[in-house]
């Protein structure tokens, strides 16, 4: 449990990324099948959820303290 608290940003990016990614690909998407991220929802998805994660990362508190007592 102390794993889920611990990298709750994290997790929650991952999950809102990867929802927002694949309502890029249904949304918008690629017309054409060319488009590298958005032709495959798998592709679109797991972007998204790297995306999310990254940034929401970024927040975290813990890393900034840790950086700041050395």
């Amino acid at each position: 449990m102390s794993f889920l608290k611990k990298n709750s940003l994290i997790i929650g990016g991952l999950v809102i990324g990867s929802a927002l990614g694949y309502a890029y690909y249904h949304y918008i998407g690629c017309h054409t099948g060319h488009c590298a991220i958005t032709s495959k929802p798998l592709n679109s998805t797991i972007y998204g959820a790297i995306t999310g994660a990254l940034f929401l990362s970024l927040f975290d508190n813990k890393t900034k303290n840790k950086n700041n007592h050395q």
